[in-house]
């Protein structure tokens, strides 16, 4: 089992930066690749970036390529998204999940552990 949770979300204008924690709990963790979500809304939720077991490989969605970077701390069971150069169209609310595989697929099917997602709310 592993759960997970959320933080760093809120309110930021466009061009600014925050970056989002996935902080877990569970022995497994290091052993399941990571993705982080987004739902706007009336919109489906969506995959942003992707990361595998050990950090040796991401991805991105093109939409945040260049501007969202993943990385993780196994060591301290934590995910991190940090988000720059934000738009509005990055309003959402943001989920990490961990993966049922080290090294992906990051599809929500793939997923089998969800957090509850932080807000994250870009101005214009």
């Amino acid at each position: 089992q592993v759960q997970l949770v959320e933080s760093g979300g809120g309110l930021v204008q466009a061009g600014g930066s925050l970056r989002l924690s996935c902080a877990a709990s569970g022995r497994t963790f290091s052993m399941h690749a990571i993705g982080w979500f987004r739902q706007a809304p009336g919109k489906e939720r969506d995959i942003v970036a992707g990361i595998n077991w050990s950090g040796s490989s991401t991805y991105y969605v093109d939409s945040v390529k260049g501007r969202f970077t993943i990385s993780r701390d196994n060591a301290k069971n934590t995910v991190y998204l940090q988000m720059n150069s934000l738009k509005p169209e990055d309003t959402a609310v943001y989920y990490c999940a961990a993966a049922r595989y080290a090294n992906g697929p990051y599809s929500s099917e793939s997923m089998d552990y969800w957090g509850k997602g932080t807000l994250v709310t870009v101005s214009s």
